[in-house]
Parts: C-alpha cells; sequence; structure tokens
C-alpha cells in the first residue's frame, strides 16, 4: 500500500519514506528567495534539485522556491503540488534499469497566477526575492521568427498594456513586480532564463524590455540599468511524466501524483552574474563560466538538432522512442554524420570539452532504454526548435560551403511527418502551437498541381532557405524520397557510401 507524498508524510517517516532518500534539511526554516515561472518536469529535475542538493548539504536556506503557474493548463500541476506540499518524486533512471529516487523537498509554495496575478507580483516584490527563474518554452518569450523583434501584436501583451489592466503575461507580472521594487525603494532582483534557446539571458533581456518600453519607458530605462539577465545552458533529458512512472513510484510506496524521471546526465553552465546574489550553484555541480556561448552552441546544435534528425525519420520507420532509434546502427550512423560534418564546424572552441567523445556520450544518453524518451515529444512544437536550433546550422554551413545533407533531410521529414499521416497511413497526432499553418502547408506539397516548396514558403520558421538553389535542390531529393522509398531507405541513401556508414 502505498501512501500520498506530503509534509506529514516526511515527518511521521513511516516505512517506506524511511528508506528513501529524502530533505535532511527543515523545510519550515526554509525562505523563498526564487520565483520560478513554469513547474513542468525539466525545472524539477534541474534547478530545484541542484537546490535541494545544497540544502541538504545545509546551504541555501533562504534561497527556496515559490513555483509560478502562468498558463490556464497549469492549474492541475498547481493543485497537485500543492496537495503535496510542493514535495515530489524525482527518479533517476539509469541504463541498466537501476533506479535512483529521491525527495525533493526545495520547492516550499506554488502559485497560480491566472487565479490571482497582483498575489504573483507582490510575491516578487517580496524583498527576500533574488531571482525570478524562467522555463516557460522556447515559445513564451514571443520572439517574432523573421524580424527577431518582441510581438507586440501578441492578444495576451495587447490586454495587458491596456490602460488599468493587471498584467497576466509572464513579462508583464515581471515588469510590475519590478515596478514596485523600484517604487518601494527594494533592489531588483536577477532574471534567469533556464529555457533551451541561444543567449536565453540576451533574449529575455531584449523581450522583457520591449514589453516594458511599450508599457512604462522610463521604468524600462531603470530595468536596463539595473536587472541582470545571464545566459545559461541547461541539458537533463526528461520525458513527460506518464502513469507508469506514477506506478513505479507507488510501487516503492509513495503515492506520488506528479512524480519526474530523468536521465542521470545533468549539465547547468551559467553566466555569473547575480547582482542580487545567488545560491553557490557550483557547489551542487554547475559551471560558473563568464561566457556561456560555447557551451550553449554545443548543446543546441549537437543535443538538440540531433533529436530533431532522429525524431521525425524515427517516427516515420515505426520507432515510437528515442532509444530503439538509437539502438539501430543505421540511424546512429545518421546523427553521428550530422553532428560531425555538420553540427560541429558551426561551433567555437567550447573549453574543457572533448567533443567527439561528447557526441557518442550523447548516443548513449539518447539509447538509454530506461529513460523512455518518446519521439512524438521530441516532434512536438517544431515550430519553435527547427528555426532556433538547426536553420542557424543550415544557414552557416551554406555560407561556408560546408554539408548540408543530413540538416536537409531533417527539415524533408519535419515536412513529411507534418502531413499528419506515416508510412503505414496511421493518422499522426502533430503537436505544435502553429498546428493548422504547418499542416496546411505540408498538405500544399502532396496536393494535385502540388508546389514541392510549399513547405519552405515560411519565411518565420525558413527565412530565405525557399531561394537557395542548393538547399532547396538536397530538400527535394530527400523529400521525394520520403514519399518514394520512405524514410529508412532515404536516410540509407543519405550515408550513401560515406565512412560513418555502419
Amino acid at each position: 500500500m502505498s501512501l500520498p507524498l506530503n509534509q506529514l508524510l516526511l515527518d511521521d517517516c513511516p516505512p517506506p519514506i524511511a528508506h528513501l532518500s529524502r530533505p535532511s534539511y527543515d523545510r519550515r526554516r526554509l525562505s523563498v528567495g526564487i520565483v520560478h515561472f513554469g513547474v513542468g518536469g525539466f525545472f524539477r529535475a534541474h534547478q530545484a534539485m541542484y537546490l535541494d542538493r545544497l540544502m541538504n548539504a545545509g546551504q541555501a536556506a533562504d534561497w527556496a522556491i515559490c513555483g509560478v503557474g502562468a498558463l490556464p493548463h497549469d492549474r492541475r500541476i498547481v493543485e497537485v503540488l500543492t496537495a503535496q506540499d510542493g514535495l515530489y518524486t524525482l527518479v533517476l533512471k539509469h541504463p541498466d534499469g537501476r533506479l535512483e529516487p529521491r525527495v525533493i523537498g526545495s520547492l516550499v509554495q506554488l502559485m497560480f497566477a491566472p487565479d490571482d496575478p497582483t498575489a504573483v507580483i507582490e510575491r516578487m516584490a517580496d524583498p527576500g526575492v533574488r531571482i525570478v527563474s524562467l522555463t516557460i518554452t522556447e515559445g513564451g518569450y514571443l520572439v517574432d521568427q523573421v524580424t527577431g523583434e518582441f510581438r507586440a501584436d501578441d492578444p495576451d501583451v495587447v490586454a495587458d498594456l491596456a490602460e488599468g489592466a493587471v498584467p497576466r503575461t509572464v513579462f508583464g507580472m515581471i515588469t510590475a513586480a519590478l515596478g514596485l521594487r523600484r517604487e518601494r525603494g527594494i533592489p531588483s532582483f536577477t532574471v534567469q532564463s533556464c529555457d533551451n534557446l541561444p543567449g536565453n539571458g540576451d533574449v529575455t533581456r531584449a523581450m522583457l524590455g520591449a514589453y516594458a518600453r511599450l508599457k512604462d519607458p522610463e521604468l524600462a530605462a531603470w530595468i536596463e540599468a539595473n536587472v541582470a539577465f545571464p545566459n545559461a545552458m541547461v541539458d537533463r533529458i526528461t520525458p513527460v511524466t506518464a502513469d507508469s512512472d506514477r506506478e513505479l513510484v507507488s510501487e516503492l510506496g509513495i503515492e506520488d501524483a506528479w512524480p519526474v524521471v530523468c536521465e542521470p546526465f545533468e549539465q547547468w553552465v551559467i553566466e555569473d552574474h547575480f547582482p542580487a546574489g545567488r545560491p553557490p550553484w557550483e557547489e551542487a555541480g554547475a559551471q560558473l563560466v563568464s561566457d556561456v556561448v560555447p557551451y550553449e552552441l554545443m548543446k543546441l546544435r549537437l543535443l538538440n538538432c540531433s533529436h530533431q534528425a532522429l525524431c521525425y525519420v524515427g517516427f516515420l520507420s515505426g520507432y515510437r522512442y528515442a532509444h530503439e532509434v538509437c539502438t539501430d546502427r543505421l540511424f546512429v550512423a545518421f546523427l553521428l554524420r550530422y553532428m560531425a560534418r555538420e553540427g560541429t564546424p558551426t561551433l567555437p572552441a567550447v573549453p574543457g570539452m572533448d567533443l567527439d567523445r561528447y557526441r557518442h556520450q550523447l548516443i548513449e544518453r539518447f539509447a538509454n532504454p530506461a529513460v523512455r524518451d518518446t519521439l512524438a515529444r521530441l516532434c512536438a512544437e517544431s515550430s519553435d526548435r527547427i528555426p532556433k536550433w538547426l536553420v542557424p546550422v543550415i544557414k552557416h554551413n551554406l555560407a561556408s560551403g560546408g554539408d548540408i545533407e543530413c540538416s536537409a533531410l531533417t527539415v524533408a521529414g519535419w515536412a513529411r511527418y507534418a502531413e499528419g499521416v506515416d508510412e503505414q497511413g496511421n493518422p499522426i497526432d502533430v503537436v505544435d502551437r502553429a498546428k493548422a499553418r504547418v499542416m496546411a502547408q505540408a498538405a500544399e506539397q502532396v496536393r494535385p498541381g502540388a508546389d514541392p516548396l510549399a513547405f519552405l514558403r515560411m519565411p518565420d520558421f525558413f527565412g530565405d532557405l525557399v531561394d537557395d538553389q542548393r538547399f532547396v535542390t538536397s530538400y527535394r531529393r530527400w523529400l521525394d524520397a520520403l514519399h518514394t522509398t520512405g524514410a529508412r531507405a532515404t536516410v540509407t541513401a543519405c550515408l550513401g557510401d560515406s565512412d560513418t556508414q555502419p
């Protein structure tokens, strides 16, 4: 029989909690120092875990986290975690099947912003809060993919900017909180992005600044002068929590409605720029550096782009999990070729990193059967991912005369996947904030009298790639092959007689 996870269970410490790794610190003595937007699995497998590690070492008691759900669909997770007093189980899944569960206690408060945005703003205005951090996904930053500017015409932003409106967007609430701190003579907090996008701190600075200038130009100038936005690179494969994960934790004797499972690997590289102070992240295993860009590009162009390179062709070939694709020698060769010939040549020097070892380590991580990372997760929200991750690689290699074949096949794979039907004629559930437009353009490439370049005619995603004859030639070759011979044969043809073919 499993017991509900909450503070009372920790206090009573009956079996099985007595045999489970859990907070050794008194959570009642913690005070909130961080407000975090986006309390999904990645944040709880990463930042909250690092902080819990520090607290177990007797540090960072004044850096506990208040987690905020900012979107309507966040209501359920906020309710679940509130009922569990912010506690949850983090389960590391090792490749050999070994499990390493731990109860994490650094999250001490939950708030649901749509119900009371004013309360969230006041929470951030508390002098004890010195960091406001974000995992709001790439799309949450409201960057126009064509211009790179802030999407001021977003309906939620327009509503925020109305006279007398209580802000409800993340940037609106942060700006309002900074305004209160300025009025009250309280020093600013640091805004720390933990999302997977290039220059995440710089992007946050630019987008928040753009919002603030529309709302209050004088406040915007104060933010520019007083608020730090450190860049960071974050890495840990964290699949979406499944019912099987809840059952796994239940077998340990804990009833946890929203546990988190992840791989053992972890990496967090942080630009050390926190004028308001920070936890000693380096003592929990993070890397504090002066320049994050090389590490960030390494991760985005090798790990993230490789996820896109494997997910579409893998799904179309009949696989459903990343580990299935990465134990298939053909697809491993394809990924290694992309990483070595297309991704790596675009990278600057990465201090302290052996890139050949890193590439092979990625294959080992992807092939971890215990993680069961779904291809559907990797295929989701491609319109937020491909433009930011892979398109810069393509443009770099086009400009330098480098190899583009694996990248062109990956874009063609997305176009084929977005048609919404797999090679066996089964429907594909395309998950994307731009789903209607993406699927409409994909349909245009297969209808009678088709435009074979219809999918590329989305400049906010692909820029001017449709006008580059070299790229178009490769893209058409691989898209035609995906339609006529299927994904597996197309990958085989792409590898050709290369020395990376198995």
